[in-house]
């Protein structure tokens, strides 16, 4: 009987090709039908999920090359002792800056001359309104810390919150942002949150140079956003908080002082003070287009200085 069903075997093969052509047609078929499925629902080819774009964007500043093919949509490169300009691209449009606000709310707590070893308390009110943070509604720290935090880690919390228990509260310390603007001649500024979260905290290059050169006076501001981490105990545990600005290396450029932002609307943004040449030099990059692209800006503009035969490029102009 076992012979038999070997025997059977190759039998049952030899009669039925055609049954076996038709089997293997229906396995050949059956993987389209999971294709035609997943490129139906690639999520990347779904624009709900689109980000609106940037102010820049839509003014049609994205894309245009430019000498040094830089990614950033707007750039400027001054020395900050003579104010020469040596480098510029669409420096006077104002556009949103995101983060990079924080210098001015920093400026504007410091020109308080608040205790800064006083505590001050996240509440319902910070948590309510910026939602994403590590710092949970009931977080003691000082006023200190809390510089630190929204300078270095870029913390919106922190920055809020030493809005908010600024002399008058909040409506007076962005009056006082904008004040403090004007002071600095920033005619096409506007300041509306102490975070930047808003896209109607607008500025130009050619006004952030002049904020980036006040801010690099203030010893706090240069020091918390270049220090690498801090480690705070929040809710009796310990937290290491990193610097968000320190994308480019110390050993890449010598920098001052750092400071990055980024919305939707902004894109991606950096403003910088680094020496080079032993030149120092302020740099600004608004709405670049990858995570990476604004620190690589950065690193052209110091390759392109280092490289003039001069020691220096011909300025453009010189800002007044």
């Amino acid at each position: 009987m076992a012979s038999a069903a070997i025997n059977a075997q190759p039998a049952t093969k030899e009669k039925t090709p055609k049954t076996t052509k038709t089997a293997s047609k229906s396995v050949a078929k059956s993987p389209k039908k999971p294709k035609t499925v997943r490129i139906t629902v690639t999520r990347s080819a779904s624009p709900a999920v689109e980000a609106p774009p940037s102010f820049a964007t839509a003014l049609g500043l994205r894309g245009k090359r430019d000498e040094l093919n830089l990614k950033s949509s707007v750039v400027i490169v001054m020395n900050q002792d003579t104010k020469d300009i040596y480098y510029e691209k669409n420096s006077s449009v104002s556009l949103p800056i995101a983060s990079i606000s924080k210098l001015m709310t920093a400026m504007v707590m410091l020109d308080a001359k608040l205790p800064m070893d006083e505590t001050i308390v996240i509440n319902s009110e910070d948590a309510h309104i910026y939602k994403h943070s590590r710092l949970a509604e009931g977080t003691a720290l000082t006023r200190d810390e809390a510089l630190h935090l929204a300078l270095m880690s870029s913390e919106n919390r922190a920055a809020y919150t030493l809005a908010r228990n600024y002399p008058g509260g909040l409506p007076v310390f962005v009056a006082a942002m904008n004040h403090k603007a004007k002071e600095l001649g920033m005619d096409h500024t506007h300041f509306e949150d102490p975070t930047g979260l808003t896209s109607e905290n607008v500025a130009s290059a050619e006004d952030l140079t002049r904020m980036l050169n006040a801010a690099y006076q203030y010893k706090l501001i240069r020091e918390y956003s270049t220090w690498p981490e801090l480690t705070m105990v929040i809710g009796n545990r310990p937290q290491k908080f990193l610097n968000t600005n320190r994308l480019v290396r110390s050993g890449d450029m010598d920098i001052g002082l750092q400071k990055t932002g980024f919305i939707n609307a902004a894109g991606r943004c950096l403003v910088m003070q680094a020496k080079v040449n032993n030149t120092p030099l302020l740099l600004v990059f608004l709405d670049s287009v990858g995570t990476q692209s604004r620190f690589a800006d950065a690193v052209r503009v110091r390759d392109w200085y280092e490289r003039m035969p001069s020691g220096e490029p011909q300025p453009i102009r010189r800002l007044m």
